[in-house]
């Protein structure tokens, strides 16, 4: 992609773009055009930075760092209030469902384990290839069906359902790997 490669730039793109979306998203009051334009504007000063990324860090989270930026000096320019205190996590539907498994008996203990794996949960969906987390909050942020995933993704429901286990294998797999310790909450 720093040399100039166009496939290499799409295939990027495709990779990284929801994947940014998403992490932007929750940082600017869900403000979907607000947010496609921090991505956009993040994508092009990543293009234009590619050459000096190092390796120090995995490449989303060089990524996310650039993006903070860029939602930064965007809010700045604007006078806009900065969000950087709301992560993806506190996107309604992740709430909902969060709470939909909750018990009927509420504890301060239960509750702060809640907020705990929530920020668990999302921190390691932004770290999936797109089509991973995609599947998955589909899956079970949203209810959707199979049929429903298949037709989003542009798949059959055969190959949607081969996406959701390795998704879920994934998922868990990278839980383990940033978290160190065992996503139990997850069923295959």
């Amino acid at each position: 992609m720093a040399a100039g490669d166009q496939d290499a730039f799409d295939g990027f793109f495709r990779e990284y773009f929801p994947r940014l979306y998403r992490f932007t998203l929750s940082r600017v009051d869900n403000n979907p055009e607000l947010a496609e334009e921090i991505v956009q504007r993040t994508m092009c000063i990543v293009v234009r930075k590619m050459g000096s990324y190092r390796g120090e860090a995995l490449l989303f989270t060089w990524l996310c760092q650039i993006c903070r930026n860029e939602t930064r000096s965007v809010f700045r320019k604007r006078k806009l209030e900065t969000r950087e205190d709301i992560p993806i996590e506190d996107h309604p539907a992740v709430q909902a469902a969060l709470e939909s498994v909750m018990s009927d008996d509420y504890h301060p203990e239960s509750a702060r384990c809640h907020e705990e794996v929530r920020h668990f949960v999302n921190v390691t969906l932004e770290h999936l290839p797109a089509k991973y987390s995609t599947a998955l909050e589909m899956k079970y942020v949203q209810g959707n069906s199979v049929a429903e995933i298949a037709e989003r993704l542009g798949i059959g429901e055969k190959a949607a359902e081969s996406v959701l286990t390795r998704a879920r294998a994934a998922f868990k797999e990278c839980f383990r790997s940033i978290w160190d310790f065992e996503p139990g909450f997850i069923v295959d």
